[in-house]
C-alpha cells in the first residue's frame, strides 16, 4: 500500500465520528420505541406529511413525541452525510486502499436503505418485522464503520509493541501474533448470535407497542417475574404468541451468551500456549465484561417489570456488546492464522519489503 493510499488523520476522525453517530442514532431509537413517538410525526398510511416531512412541515410542531421522532431523524441526517464524505474522500483520495472504498461504499448504499427502511416502518404503522428489521440494519451499519476505521488506521497503529508482544510470551522480533482459526470460528459465530438477540429484542419491543387484553399478557411480561425460567419451566414454548416471542428472544440470548463465553476461554488458552495479539485478548475480556451487565439488565428487566430507563440502558449495552465482538472479529480476521504464522523467522526477513 502506497503512502497515498494511507488515510489522513482527519479522515480517521470522520469514521470515528460516524461511528459515535449511529451509536447514538440506536439510543435515540430507543428512546422514540419506550416514550411511543414512533409515530410522533404523523400516523401510519400519512404519505409523504409524516416523513420526510414531520406533521406536513419541515420543522415539528412544539410537541414531545414530534420533538423526540424528529431528533431520530436529525442525526439520521447528519450520518449520512458522514458516511457520504467517507465514500467521496475514499474514492477521490485513496483508490489505491481498495477494501477501504468497498466499505466506504458499501455503507453508503447501507444508510440509503436504512433511510428509506425507515419511511417505510412509520408508513405502515410500526409493524414488528420493519422494526426489526431497521434495528438489525442499524447495527449492520455500525459493524461496517468500525470496519471503516479499523481500515483507516496507519499501519503502525495495528502493530503490537515489542512491550506487549513479550508480555504475551511472543520471542519472535515483533512478528504478527496469530490467532487459530477455532477463535475466528467461535467470534463469527458469537457476533452473529449477538446480532440475532438484537434484532429478537426489537421485534419483541415492536410487538409490545400492539397492545394486549387482559386475557392475555403482554409481550415483556409473558414470564411473569421469572428468569431465568419461565413459569417454572425452562423454554414453554408454543402456549401462546407472546411467549414465543419472549422465548425466542431469551433462546438467541443464552446461545450468544455462551459463545461469548466460549470465545473468551479459547482466547485466554491460546494466550497460555503461544503469542497473540494483546488487543484481542483486550477485547474479548471486554466483551465478556459487557456480556455480564447486558444480562443483569436483562433479568431486571425481567424482575422489576417495564421501566423507560431499563429498556434504553438494556438496548444501549447491547449494542455495545455488538460492537466490541465486531471489534474482537476484525481483529481475529485481520492476524494471521496459527498454522501460517509456524514460519521460520529466517524465511520471513528473507522475503523482500
Amino acid at each position: 500500500m502506497n503512502s497515498n493510499s494511507i488515510p489522513t488523520d482527519g479522515f480517521r476522525k470522520l469514521a470515528y465520528f460516524a461511528v459515535a453517530i449511529t451509536f447514538g442514532l440506536v439510543v435515540v431509537g430507543g428512546v422514540v420505541r419506550i416514550s411511543d413517538s414512533g409515530l410522533g410525526c404523523g400516523p401510519e398510511g400519512a404519505g409523504t406529511e409524516g416523513w420526510p416531512l414531520c406533521g406536513g412541515r419541515l420543522l415539528p410542531l412544539v410537541d414531545a413525541n414530534m420533538i423526540i421522532e424528529y431528533s431520530h431523524r436529525v442525526l439520521a441526517t447528519a450520518l449520512a452525510i458522514s458516511i457520504g464524505l467517507l465514500a467521496l474522500l475514499a474514492w477521490r483520495r485513496y483508490r489505491g486502499n481498495r477494501g477501504l472504498v468497498r466499505v466506504t461504499t458499501a455503507a453508503f448504499w447501507l444508510v440509503l436503505l436504512q433511510a428509506a427502511l425507515g419511511g417505510l416502518t412509520v408508513e405502515k404503522g410500526l409493524k414488528e418485522e420493519l422494526v426489526a428489521a431497521h434495528l438489525g440494519v442499524a447495527m449492520i451499519q455500525i459493524g461496517l464503520l468500525i470496519l471503516v476505521a479499523y481500515l483507516a488506521r496507519s499501519p503502525a497503529a495495528g502493530r503490537p509493541s515489542p512491550r506487549a508482544l513479550r508480555s504475551t510470551g511472543d520471542r519472535g522480533g515483533g512478528r504478527p501474533a496469530a490467532v487459530p482459526q477455532g477463535i475466528r470460528v467461535l467470534s463469527l459465530a458469537a457476533t452473529a448470535a449477538v446480532l440475532a438477540t438484537i434484532v429478537a429484542g426489537g421485534y419483541m419491543s415492536a410487538s409490545e407497542l400492539k397492545g394486549t387484553s387482559e386475557q392475555s399478557p403482554g409481550v415483556h411480561t409473558a414470564c411473569g417475574t421469572d428468569f431465568p425460567a419461565c413459569g417454572g419451566e425452562i423454554m414453554p414454548f408454543g402456549r401462546s404468541r407472546e411467549l414465543d416471542i419472549h422465548l425466542t428472544h431469551r433462546a438467541f440470548m443464552y446461545a450468544a451468551s455462551a459463545l461469548v463465553l466460549a470465545l473468551l476461554a479459547a482466547v485466554m488458552w491460546a494466550r497460555r500456549r503461544r503469542s497473540i495479539d494483546p488487543a484481542l485478548v483486550i477485547a474479548a475480556v471486554g466483551s465478556a465484561a459487557v456480556l455480564v451487565v447486558q444480562v443483569l439488565l436483562g433479568a431486571l428487566n425481567v424482575w422489576l417489570g417495564e421501566h423507560a430507563w431499563l429498556v434504553v440502558t438494556h438496548l444501549t449495552v447491547g449494542t455495545l456488546l455488538w460492537c466490541s465482538l465486531v471489534l474482537v472479529t476484525l481483529i481475529g480476521l485481520r492476524a494471521p492464522q496459527a498454522a501460517a504464522a509456524r514460519v521460520p523467522r529466517e524465511s520471513v526477513q528473507a522475503v523482500p519489503a
